[in-house]
């Protein structure tokens, strides 16, 4: 679990898309060690339920969980109202929820394609299309979409999780350019290979093609998801951050990607 450090989220509420398990879960963890009050959202409704009671259990109740598809346009707008409306503020999405395809582009199908483009970029801009308003109200916030180093380089055999996350990537500077002068900040963050459910069936020990060595962690992702929803990147927006163990740094030694 989450080490306590500054609280330098102190007094923020946050909602976490894809926050039952993996990297959803270490930065609702995180969040609230750092005194965030987190919504953790999922729809793994038993895996969610159990990591806001842990969480909640050690931070003193600033963990809970509220079902969603993030797909759902109408689910998303009672979301954000029950947040506010129960915290009395909104300072930080993450837009965390994703799903990982791997297929040929020429054996792709149009309902895979679409059903990858719906959760891994509908999800995200019906996020942020409806947590602005509130923090519009407030006094700015902090939006943060986790793409993939898929979304800043071409991968054999990912035309549909790729193409969702180029296109994620694009949508974040626009929304950055949009919002920021209602005081949000939206940015990208483009984790490699980490050792998550998500790649488990994937052999996760065969990816050493980051000069680093290794997979990276939920928990430094994490890390870096705090410092963007944080005051300390006041001034940072429309970013586009790889975090991958230097895997881009050079030559590609492995086809597969987070």
């Amino acid at each position: 679990m989450a080490q306590v450090g500054n609280a330098s989220l102190e007094g923020k509420v946050a909602i976490i898309t894809g926050a039952a398990r993996g990297q959803g879960q270490a930065e609702a963890a995180l969040f609230a060690a750092e005194g965030a009050t987190v919504v953790l959202t999922d729809v793994l409704d038993d895996l969610g339920d159990e990591a806001a009671r842990e969480i909640a259990g050690e931070f003193s109740g600033r963990a809970t969980y509220r079902h969603l598809d993030v797909t759902d346009e109408d689910a998303w707008s009672a979301l954000v109202a029950h947040t506010v409306d129960t915290h009395g503020r909104l300072d930080v999405l993450v837009n965390n929820a994703g799903i990982f395809h791997s297929t040929p582009l020429v054996n792709e199908t149009v309902e895979q394609m679409q059903h990858t483009w719906s959760i891994n970029l509908l999800g995200p801009f019906l996020g942020m299309r409806s947590v602005a308003p509130s923090m519009r109200a407030g006094s700015g916030g902090s939006i943060v979409n986790v793409s993939s180093t898929a979304g800043l380089t071409g991968n054999a055999g990912l035309a549909a999780y790729g193409s969702s996350k180029w296109a994620l990537r694009g949508l974040t500077k626009i929304a950055a350019v949009e919002l920021g002068g209602s005081g949000i900040r939206v940015n990208s963050i483009h984790p490699g290979a980490i050792d998550t459910p998500m790649i488990a069936g994937m052999h996760p020990e065969r990816f050493t093609g980051a000069p680093l060595g290794r997979c990276g962690q939920p928990e430094e992702i994490a890390q870096l998801v705090r410092f963007l929803a944080s005051d300390e990147a006041s001034y940072l927006s429309g970013a586009e951050l790889a975090v991958d163990g230097g895997m881009l740094a050079g030559p590609l030694v492995s086809a597969l990607s987070s």
